[in-house]
């Protein structure tokens, strides 16, 4: 078995030569119906964690938990309102033995590694801003600017600044970050972190422990700079997020060992939706295979699984929003080689169709799906793209040697907080989502009555159309990088255009 892999998706490890430092860039009306229930049958294998979708709104029906437990499993929790159900078993054939029984619609191992995941190592860390260059930052701030907003190209590259200087967002919005855990002691967020709705999914059933949203010390810094991104309290420390006046809350959902599974991503989505949270930001995909295709079993079950919740969250209300990814891959192409899964498992190169083998949550329906761009507004170097498949860009960050920004910003990368009072440097559509969920939230508290269609209508109406990069060489080698199809106003490097913070504080 090969190493696994996993991947705090949407953020970017920049390769060596790119003259840039950096690293990965990335229940109320819940009922557990059943848990614990006993196993009647040998363990025959590693202990799993699985899926089982039935008919949404009845609990488990009789037959599917006698089955379950003839099968040799227990519940962990069942979402009836949607109708997934956890599962845990140690038997080897679990999935194919549920799904011949009558009222399931799917059912999936949703990892091949066994629980615990295998321990991994972190494939690099951010750029950590030193004292001295927090001084420098700080010393050409101006009046009303954070110490270290000078450094934020990518503020008025979505005219945030502008916005900020109508609204800093309503305190009544909402924004969960989905991801690696949210420090809410540092004090660029803790001024506006909503407890109340944060949580612990990782084990696909909610833990509201104190602080069990926080990441610890050997965990992915990922979440916190994400939550920064959105709503970096304007305090005079630090950063500014691009809506500093909304709340922010956490819902951890990767693993110590780094993985997103379906379980915990289910459970995100929904104790977002049941604590009414406006907008949701996904800068992951779901582990272990990059794209799910909907012909395996398997696969299928976890699709199943996944767009049952981020559904549900919307007609409750929710704004979804997720990272295209980072491979350069054109996500409505005819085939893609996808070399890294299963993660946890043993990977192959396999050909899939982006037509029929989803990056889930990223291309769900009602999903926003988010691009990267960079200093000079181009599409990211690594971005992923697609007609019909990105919504919308934002900056997410570059190389230097592709896209320099203006002084007195310095990197071409995104400047967020990090666990422990720090603040760094990132890079990917990680770091580009949280813009996006950011602009969501300020169109949210102008419109505060528009549901989540009206909001997402809005987001792309306000964006500021951008025509296709033709043609796009960002290396400046002289072969064109990628091929970017469709209009000025749609097109599938940058969607219905740049996210636009002005536009949606004062349209």
């Amino acid at each position: 078995m090969t190493a696994p892999q996993p991947r705090y998706r949407r953020a970017l490890a920049i390769p060596v030569g790119m003259a840039m430092t950096t690293a990965l860039a990335f229940l109320p009306g819940v009922t557990a119906s059943a848990a614990d229930t006993a196993s009647t049958t040998a363990a025959d294998g590693p202990s799993l964690s699985y899926v089982v979708n039935v008919r949404p709104g009845h609990g488990v029906p009789a037959r599917v938990q006698k089955a379950v437990t003839e099968a040799g499993g227990s519940v962990v929790i069942a979402y009836d309102r949607i109708g997934v159900i956890v599962v845990h078993s140690s038997n080897p054939d679990f999935a194919k033995e549920i799904r011949t029984v009558r009222g399931v619609d799917s059912a999936g191992a949703t990892r091949n590694a066994p629980l615990p995941a295998q321990s991994t190592t972190d494939v690099g860390t951010p750029k950590v801003l030193g004292a001295e260059e927090v001084a420098a930052a700080g010393a050409k701030a101006t009046d009303g600017q954070d110490p270290l907003e000078p450094l934020q190209w990518d503020l008025p590259a979505i005219k945030a600044d502008k916005a900020h200087e109508k609204t800093l967002g309503s305190p009544k919005v909402t924004v969960a970050v989905i991801d690696t855990g949210v420090d809410d002691t540092h004090p660029d967020i803790a001024p506006n972190f909503d407890r109340d709705a944060s949580a612990n999914c990782v084990s696909g059933k909610p833990d509201t422990t104190d602080g069990a949203w926080r990441p610890s010390a050997s965990e992915s810094p990922h979440g916190t700079h994400v939550a920064g991104e959105i709503a970096a309290a304007k305090n005079g420390v630090g950063v500014t997020g691009v809506a500093p006046g909304v709340k922010v809350a956490g819902i951890k959902v990767a693993n110590p060992n780094g993985y997103f599974y379906t379980e915990a991503v289910v459970c995100g989505f929904m104790w977002a939706a049941e604590h009414h949270v406006d907008v949701t930001n996904n800068s992951y995909y779901t582990d272990p295979w990059y794209f799910n295709c909907t012909t395996d079993p398997d696969q299928k079950a976890l699709v199943d699984a996944i767009t049952r919740a981020s559904r549900y969250a919307e007609k409750k209300g929710t704004v979804n929003v997720a990272a295209a990814g980072n491979e350069s891959y054109d996500l409505a192409s005819d085939s893609i080689t996808d070399p890294v899964s299963p993660n946890d498992g043993t990977p192959s190169d396999r050909v899939i169709d982006p037509h029929e083998c989803f990056d889930i949550p990223t291309q769900l329906p009602g999903v926003v799906t988010v691009a990267a761009t960079g200093a000079k507004g181009l599409k990211s170097s690594f971005s992923n793209y697609g007609l019909g498949v990105i919504d919308i860009a934002a900056p997410g960050g570059d190389s230097t040697a592709y896209q320099k920004p203006e002084p007195p910003a310095t990197s071409g990368l995104i400047l967020g907080p990090l666990p422990g009072g720090k603040w760094g440097y990132m890079a990917g559509t990680s770091m580009a989502t949280p813009h996006v969920a950011g602009v969501a939230a300020l169109i949210k508290s102008t419109h505060p009555h528009a549901p989540a269609a009206l909001v997402k209508a809005l987001l792309y109406a306000e964006a500021d159309a951008t025509p296709c990069t033709d043609p796009y060489d960002i290396d400046g080698d002289g072969k064109v990088d990628a091929v970017c199809e469709g209009s000025k106003n749609h097109n599938g490097f940058y969607g219905w255009g740049t996210a636009d913070a002005l536009a949606a504080v004062t349209k």
